[in-house]
């Protein structure tokens, strides 16, 4: 057991949350000889197969409440679904007991280095894509964090070569300390999960401490055409390289006579054509730059990174083409859980569509949103805590063909009813899952298998 893990050894280590990253941290730390408290505010009963699933890495459970008393523990990891303002964390502060994410404890396990991408929309993207790009050129790394597998489950795997390719999340980021990426990137900032943070002051210092630890060593990656994003280049300490959709830097990455370009120390390198990209749309131009201007930095070959652009099809529930019944085309986007994400949507569309939104309300305005249906969307299906405020935001917005649901299978079937041959369906919540679903993905597997029944019905 090298030092990084002797630090957990024999320690009295609270885990609180029992989602897909804190049974990972407990599996880990069980490892470790750790005495591990797994604590949910969720009973027994209704977290269901997740407390099996736990009990192996678990010495004991509090569940259906939180614990008493932090000063029994010696660490506290924080799962990122649960608020960093919690009583629990706040005793934990006074009584000097240190709290940490499971971002974070990956970091101190592992000996690989890391790539940091955050950013309101467009991280999974561009962190798939990064993934596939050193995946071509058989570098060594793993593809973890907000993308779906937590970094602590391959922590211990990673040797010193190892690239820990890590989506984070403004929640994932509240919670780090000593956790520095080589590369660190922030795509882009829009109002989301105002719910938790409160300000949007709240959420861009969140999203901005993914460079708080970095030194002179490590390269910055910022969105140029983003004011609050290069904004953020005074507080950064790192070697900062821009990319822009808009216009030809001096030095960065960016379009120019529809070529992808990289210009750094004054060499200029055309990566590939615009046209090579495989996924559509202005948002996956924007997360191929950043894709490129990581794997670039990461000294990987511009002839690797312009086959990957070729061959990358894009994420799951992200404008995903689920299938084309009774020649209406069905696409899933239920990765779209803010606006400004299913406004990216909305602008991939080439033929008239029905939406299907709402979900879980964040506390994010959807004026815009309503504004920008302009002769794309020609019918609304809503369902979710979200549906009423949706529908008010369209209606002043002079957009009135809307429709309420119950359901996912309700909003489907009313899609289909809505559309004419020719037309699009799509599902793009520009919500959060949670109100009704436990994640994106299993809304996302719903609508396809809604859409499944209906293709089975019209084929019979």
């Amino acid at each position: 057991m090298n030092a990084n893990m002797k630090q957990f050894e024999q320690k009295r280590i609270l885990i609180v949350g029992m989602a897909k990253s804190g049974i990972a941290a407990a599996n880990v730390l069980k490892k470790l000889h750790a005495h591990v408290t797994i604590t949910d505010l969720k009973t027994s009963e209704k977290l269901g197969a997740l407390v099996d699933e736990a009990a192996p890495f678990a010495d004991d459970f509090i569940l259906g409440r939180m614990p008493e008393h932090a000063e029994a523990y010696d660490l506290i990891v924080m799962s990122p679904g649960v608020p960093m303002d919690i009583a629990l964390v706040q005793e934990a502060n006074a009584k000097h007991v240190e709290v940490i994410g499971e971002i974070e404890m990956a970091y101190r396990l592992c000996e690989g280095s890391f790539i940091g991408i955050t950013g309101t929309n467009g991280k999974t993207t561009t962190t798939a894509l990064t993934g596939e790009i050193f995946e071509a050129a058989h570098r060594d790394h793993f593809v973890v964090g907000n993308i779906g597998l937590p970094a602590v489950s391959k922590a211990l795997a990673a040797t010193p070569e190892t690239m820990m390719i890590t989506e984070l999340s403004s929640f994932q980021l509240e919670s780090i300390h000593a956790f520095k990426p080589h590369i660190a990137a922030v795509i882009n900032i829009t109002p989301d999960h105002l719910n938790r943070h409160k300000t949007m002051a709240n959420y861009i210092a969140a999203k901005a401490r993914v460079f708080e630890n970095q030194t002179g060593d490590d390269f910055a990656v910022l969105n140029a055409d983003d004011a609050l994003v290069s904004a953020l280049a005074q507080q950064i300490k790192s070697k900062i390289v821009y990319f822009s959709l808009e216009r030809v830097l001096d030095e960065g990455v960016f379009i120019e006579n529809d070529a992808f370009v990289v210009a750094i120390n004054g060499i200029r390198t055309k990566i590939a054509d615009v046209s090579d990209l495989m996924i559509p749309g202005r948002h996956n131009r924007q997360n191929a730059l950043v894709a490129i201007a990581i794997a670039f930095l990461s000294g990987i070959a511009p002839d690797v990174i312009r086959e990957t652009l070729k061959t990358f099809k894009g994420v799951e529930h992200r404008i995903a083409y689920v299938s084309t019944v009774n020649d209406r085309v069905f696409y899933n986007d239920s990765k779209g859980t803010n606006p400004d994400s299913t406004l990216c949507a909305i602008a991939a569309m080439t033929r008239p569509t029905v939406m299907i939104a709402g979900g879980m309300d964040k506390g994010s305005s959807f004026d815009l949103l309503a504004e920008a249906f302009d002769g794309r969307i020609k019918a609304l299906v809503l369902l979710g805590e979200t549906r009423e405020k949706i529908k008010v935001a369209a209606e002043h917005a002079g957009f009135e063909n809307c429709y309420i649901v119950e359901n996912m299978d309700e909003a489907v079937e009313k899609a289909y009813a809505l559309s004419a041959p020719g037309d699009a369906v799509l599902l793009s919540p520009a919500c959060a899952s949670w109100d009704m679903y436990p994640n994106f993905e299993a809304r996302g597997l719903h609508f396809k298998a809604c859409v499944k029944s209906i293709e089975v019905r019209w084929l019979t």
